[in-house]
């Protein structure tokens, strides 16, 4: 039987014992960091989260070793330069913790362009010189105009997917141009049970607030044009119910306590219109009353749109209210 190494032991029962501990764990590709970077990220992660590397076929037996529910599906994001991570913040959270980390770094050749790079028209800081052959050497149309090296034309000098060569690398780097990201890269968090990739941590929280608040302003309006009562709604319809019952009594007419000052403007102001039609046939007194009519007050004669501007403005008052209380629930969940 082989000998296995102490420290081995050790080490898998030390990151069991911290799965068990902790309530998420996550899984982070560390490929590509610089030693000098990672030392950054850790005193980042110091009093939030522990940051823990070793050999894959070691935290894999840990997971095994761990007495948690779903726990060992971890193991199946583990390839490549691979550390695990124990934390008391949510998996959403710490994949947006996580995303924080990330820096620009330059190419070296060999990397997989994350996306189009694209070297824009412009003046260099160089001199003419040996550097116009490089550029020229990887596809760049380089020029020389008032002492300067300039680039002609907007270049696409590697495309998505393709292979970064050493000597477009080298360019890049001379050009202040860093094509690549590094930082730890969250593949799966734990917890509760479940085990959530990548995909499903890295969410729009903008977009969401954005989702929630179209939900309740949709939900409301169905409520109240429906009739609907609830909790929230019931101010609005209520007030709705009001706003158009007055205008009903007032349009047909029906005198009452509330409706009559207005019913007797309306009509005077209507009085007054049908007069200035027929001018050619008014008395002294109807004459006089039409040229020092005053202007209608505000809200052009008509109370009632007073009223519902308002109960409207009430209304988008307590909307917002409401959509307030639905972010700050997402900004718990989210940070």
């Amino acid at each position: 039987m082989a000998h296995v190494a102490p420290w081995k032991y050790k080490f898998v029962e030390e990151i069991a014992k911290l799965a068990e501990e902790y309530p998420v764990v996550g899984i982070v590709n560390i490929n590509n960091i610089p030693a000098a970077q990672m030392q950054k990220m850790r005193r980042e992660l110091k009093d939030k989260a522990m940051l823990i590397v070793g050999k894959n076929r070691l935290i894999k037996l840990a997971l095994e070793k761990a007495k948690k529910e779903n726990i060992k599906e971890l193991a199946n994001y583990i390839e490549g330069q691979t550390g695990i991570v124990f934390t008391n913040m949510n998996a959403f959270k710490l994949a947006k913790f996580m995303e924080k980390t990330k820096t620009k770094a330059p190419a070296k050749g060999g990397e997989i362009a994350p996306e189009d790079i694209i070297v824009h028209a412009g003046e260099t800081p160089f001199k003419p010189g040996p550097m116009i052959s490089e550029f020229q050497k990887v596809g760049l149309p380089a020029a020389v105009q008032k002492g300067k090296i300039v680039i002609r034309k907007d270049t696409v000098l590697v495309k998505k997917g393709d292979v970064i060569s050493r000597d477009v690398a080298q360019v890049l780097t001379k050009l202040e141009i860093y094509p690549m990201t590094v930082g730890l890269d969250l593949r799966a968090a734990y917890e509760e049970n479940m085990v959530f990739p990548k995909e499903v941590l890295e969410v729009d929280t903008s977009q969401i607030y954005g989702d929630i608040v179209n939900a309740i302003q949709y939900a409301m309006n169905l409520s109240v044009n429906a009739a609907y009562p609830t909790k929230l709604s019931m101010p609005i319809i209520v007030g709705k119910a009001a706003r158009d019952a007055m205008n009903l009594a007032i349009n047909a007419g029906i005198v009452n306590k509330s409706t009559a000052e207005h019913i007797l403007r309306k009509a005077y102001m209507e009085m007054l219109s049908l007069a200035s039609a027929l001018s050619g046939g008014l008395d002294e007194e109807l004459e006089n009353l039409i040229s020092n009519r005053p202007a209608p007050p505000s809200g052009g004669g008509a109370p009632e749109k007073e009223e519902e501007k308002k109960e409207e403005e009430k209304e988008e008052e307590e909307e917002e209210n409401k959509e307030e209380e639905a972010i700050a629930g997402l900004g718990a969940l989210f940070g």
